[in-house]
């Protein structure tokens, strides 16, 4: 596994250990060039699962995508990534449990629930690009609905 700093493949395994769900195995690992540590995960390798987008389109399923709109959201708020991480692995558990299809409208609703629950801004930030607020008064509208 090529090191994400220095692009050398040259680690040691720290630490593995499942995933809460035991769909994949968490490993530590440790650059023996530079000294860096990161995580890297292994999964066990499944038939495509496909989303269908608002305009009608059916598009693979992206866990990346959905870590990366997370990550956005999340951005400069006190939001562990191993919490933002367990989102996104109960997002791709419901959506491998549907074992069809599945609407794109029904994945942000599910992840806007445990935004919610997490912090509050990073619950409005994601709501207003996946609702795709068009003015001020959407946003006050999501606010008012968090504070009560």
């Amino acid at each position: 596994m090529k090191c994400p700093a220095c692009d050398i493949d040259n680690d040691k395994v720290l630490d593995s250990r499942p995933t809460e769900d035991a769909l994949a195995i968490r490993r530590r690992r440790e650059c023996l060039e530079c000294g860096n540590r990161f995580t890297s995960y292994e999964r066990v390798e499944e038939k495509p699962l496909l989303v269908i987008k608002r305009d009608g389109r059916h598009e693979e399923f992206n866990r990346d995508k959905i870590l990366a709109g997370l990550v956005r959201a999340c951005e400069k708020r006190p939001v562990d990534l191993d919490v933002i991480e367990n989102i996104v692995d109960q997002v791709e558990k419901m959506v491998r449990k549907s074992n069809k299809e599945i609407k794109t409208a029904q994945i942000g609703e599910f992840i806007m629930e445990r935004m919610q629950k997490v912090d509050q801004i990073s619950y409005v930030r994601f709501a207003s690009v996946y609702r795709q607020f068009t003015d001020v008064t959407d946003f006050v509208q999501v606010v008012k609905e968090v504070s009560a």
